[in-house]
């Protein structure tokens, strides 16, 4: 599994819109409105890091209202769940 970090920078117009249709992208796991430079976070989860690209290049190409991408491919992950499950001893 590769996991995908995508700041995305949205046209002004599409800002109401655009949640909603990177979250119907395949391969998009999550999507957030966030503040800041970035308007958008996608998290992409996908076999490869091959389909990163698809995603990235090819699926959000045909979503009108991107101005801009920054990607970063995850090395590793991360998450409390994953910790929890590490040290707990089981009932």
């Amino acid at each position: 599994m590769t996991h995908a970090v995508v700041l995305i920078e949205a046209e002004r117009g599409a800002i109401a819109s655009l949640g909603g249709l990177l979250a119907d992208v395949e391969g998009v796991a999550e999507a957030y409105s966030v503040t800041g430079e970035w308007d958008f976070v996608a998290i992409l989860r996908v076999r490869n890091p091959e389909e990163v690209a698809q995603v990235v290049t090819h699926r959000f190409a045909d979503i009108e209202g991107i101005r801009r991408t920054h990607t970063m491919v995850a090395f590793e992950v991360f998450s409390q769940h994953d910790l929890e499950a590490l040290f707990s001893i089981g009932n």
